[in-house]
């Protein structure tokens, strides 16, 4: 099975800061598995200049040069953490305290494995290994769904990607092909933001109801969308999502029940003992959030919403829906990303 392009960077980046002498090609060909992996010398060595450019893109430096004082050619290479450190920042109480709350979130390190995996077999090899600055690439995000990794690569290399999607209340899942324009995470949940082909306009994806295994297929092609020049993917999400949205949906909550609804509520008013009336900014992804609460939520206005809970609930319980549309993706004129 293929290995994702990040994890080998990862693990080259970390041995060669990690090494506190130069690693040789041989060294790191037999030390990390995606070297390991190459057919033939001939691919080996396309892969890792690659890698190298990859690698000085992102910020780091790599030198070269050679273990022996007396060999005037380089035969190695290593990233010297004293030449790849960030210089001294000063953080207010407030900006420290965001800082710690934001690298708290990044809790994923599928990533880490195979790096550490190449480093002990680095150190097996008699390289002497440093793990101290190894904190500083230690990736830690909290994004449990497959299509993560092939969706941030095809993000970092400006890729459009081909995926099954299952939209909300969809019966059938469709083949979509998404130029992606970036990713955010909302509530706990990862969404693509781009510009969907087959529809010609800009899309927002739930990653959990892409249904590809094991990934979605990045396309070896150029995009052909204008990216606008500025796009704010957490407003677009926040509106998917429901939230953030211009419009305002009431619904009947019965009493007791849907705290959360009632948190976000604009205006709550009692209509008799057993339901109060609500009203919610309404985005386009409402409706997935209003379903969950069941036979404890009523939708009155607007009609549009009422039908999309519907669609849902009838999803859920295995009933036939209509598929000729998908409110669940759509997002409303005052949403629109425009170039």
């Amino acid at each position: 099975m293929a290995i994702p392009k990040q994890e080998r960077l990862v693990s080259l980046v970390m041995c060669l800061l990690a090494a506190r002498r130069y690693v040789t090609k041989e060294e790191l060909r037999s030390s990390i598995e995606s070297y390991r992996l190459c057919t033939s010398d001939e691919a080996f060595d396309r892969m890792f200049e690659r890698d190298k450019d990859d690698v000085r893109e992102l910020g780091f430096t790599i030198e070269t040069g050679a273990n022996d004082p007396l060999v005037e050619s380089a035969d190695g290479y290593r990233i010297r953490p004293e030449h790849n450190a960030l210089p001294p920042v000063d953080l207010d109480p407030e900006e420290a305290a965001a800082l710690a709350l934001a690298a708290g979130a990044w809790q994923q390190s599928s990533l880490s494995g195979a790096a550490t995996g190449a480093l002990y077999k680095l150190k097996a090899a008699g390289v002497e290994i440093d793990t101290a600055p190894l904190t500083s690439v230690e990736p830690r995000v909290a994004a449990r769904e497959p299509a993560f990794g092939p969706l941030l690569e095809a993000l970092r290399t400006r890729r459009p990607v081909q995926f099954t999607y299952r939209g909300s209340g969809a019966s059938e899942a469709r083949q979509r092909v998404v130029e992606p324009w970036g990713m955010s995470c909302w509530r706990g949940r990862w969404y693509l933001v781009g510009w969907a082909r087959d529809r010609g306009e800009q899309r927002v994806f739930r990653l959990e109801r892409v249904l590809d295994k094991p990934k979605p297929r990045i396309l070896r092609e150029e995009l052909r969308a204008p990216v606008p020049a500025s796009v704010d993917i957490r407003a677009q999400v926040a509106r998917f999502a429901g939230e953030g949205g211009e419009g305002t949906a009431r619904i009947r909550l019965r009493s007791g029940a849907g705290f959360p609804l009632r948190a976000r509520a604009s205006a709550v008013k009692q209509v008799d003992e057993a339901w109060d009336e609500l009203e919610l900014p309404y985005g386009h992804g409402l409706h997935s959030w209003l379903a969950e609460f069941g036979t404890d939520v009523v939708v009155l206005d607007p009609p549009e919403l009422r039908s999309a809970v519907v669609r849902q609930l009838r999803a859920a319980a295995g009933l036939p829906v209509d598929t000729d549309a998908d409110p669940s993706e759509t997002l409303s004129d005052a949403s629109e990303v425009r170039a």
